[in-house]
């Protein structure tokens, strides 16, 4: 039995998982499978009933699932609150916890939602890259970090660094990505003006000669930017630190039309026993501004299970499934406000969900 780790987070993290866990209810009815459900708090939420982003409860429970399941962090309501203790130190502590260091973040346009982007079609059909961020690493955890008082005046700082290890093991992951795809990766740095940069570059070619049948490219993270909405088409694996992870994922992720639509893979080192940690969530945030009124797309989320089904639970043929039910449903015209286009029949979040699930069955 397969033990998956549900947390809901905040917004319309609450919403979307919902979704999700129909979904699991319905293989688990229809399909013969076994997954355990197992609930948990995370973010604002978690802050609310404990005094914590993260509580000891949730990272025990996360360190003996089989995979997590994460809807989303983050609200006005908790801005305020000391750094520490803001709903994403929670999302950012369990990816630190659990050392999931590689991200996976897949931006791909689907035939029927061509429209949905504003890009032109001649640009973006038929779209299908690979992003691979860095996520445990670089200035989001570098230290030293902080606030002082210096010259009379508020100094704030950060820090970006890697070890060459760091480098290395997520390089491994992005060629190994890319053998089973168009064997081409791209790395982004900035190299001609960060030394953790150039090492990056240095790290990469190093890695590179383990992986003959794979082509290996360079760019500059402005271009990288620029290069997304000129020729997306170009890209097949894209390789990034953390930073430019999180800026170039989110901008791919529109090239298809909407946030809601891509999922996302977090995945750690395999142990001794062959076990790997795991997390799956979509790309996009809490949106606390439409939570409660469903309009959410739950697609990303549903998408999130269907690699979670591939990446943590060798369950391929069932992963494929329910991506195929998620292409029938758009072939048919259901579409959620976000990507809704004339002609279309608009859904809410629960009921693009119930489409989903009835083609599962």
């Amino acid at each position: 039995m397969s033990k998956i780790l549900i947390l809901p987070g905040d917004g319309i993290g609450k919403e979307i998982v919902a979704q999700a866990i129909k979904v699991i209810d319905s293989l688990n009815a229809n399909h013969n499978m076994s997954m355990n459900l197992v609930h948990g708090l995370i973010g604002g939420s978690a802050y609310d009933a404990t005094g914590s982003p993260l509580p000891e409860e949730t990272l025990i429970a996360a360190k003996e699932c089989d995979s997590i399941l994460l809807g989303a962090v983050g609200g006005h309501q908790w801005e305020s609150l000391e750094r520490e203790l803001r709903p994403e130190r929670g999302l950012l502590g369990i990816r630190a916890e659990l050392d999931l260091f590689s991200n996976l973040r897949p931006a791909i346009l689907y035939p029927q939602l061509a429209n949905a982007s504003t890009l032109k079609n001649e640009v973006v059909s038929g779209l299908d890259l690979m992003i691979v961020r860095e996520l445990v690493g670089g200035i989001y955890f570098g230290q030293p970090r902080g606030f002082e008082i210096k010259d009379g005046e508020r100094f704030g700082f950060n820090s970006a660094n890697y070890f060459e290890s760091e480098i290395a093991r997520i390089g491994h992951s992005a060629f190994q990505i890319a053998q089973k795809r168009d064997k081409r990766v791209c790395s982004i740095d900035k190299a001609n003006v960060l030394e953790v940069c150039e090492l990056w570059r240095e790290v990469m070619e190093e890695v590179s000669k383990d992986y003959p049948d794979v082509e290996l490219s360079h760019m500059y993270v402005d271009n990288a930017a620029m290069q997304l909405v000129r020729a997306p088409k170009q890209f097949d694996v894209i390789l990034t630190d953390n930073l430019f992870g999180d800026i170039l994922s989110d901008e791919a992720a529109m090239l298809t039309g909407s946030l809601g639509l891509l999922p996302s893979a977090s995945l750690g080192a395999k142990d001794k026993n062959g076990k790997m940690r795991s997390m799956y969530e979509p790309v996009h945030g809490s949106a606390p501004d439409i939570a409660g009124k469903g309009l959410a797309n739950p697609i990303a989320t549903i998408l999130s299970f269907a690699m979670a089904l591939k990446y943590s639970l060798n369950l391929d043929k069932e992963a494929d499934a329910l991506e195929k039910a998620v292409q029938s449903i758009l072939d048919e015209g259901l579409r959620t406000k976000d990507i809704l286009s004339k002609g279309m029949k608009e859904v809410s979040t629960s009921e693009m969900g119930d489409a989903i699930i009835s083609k599962l069955q």
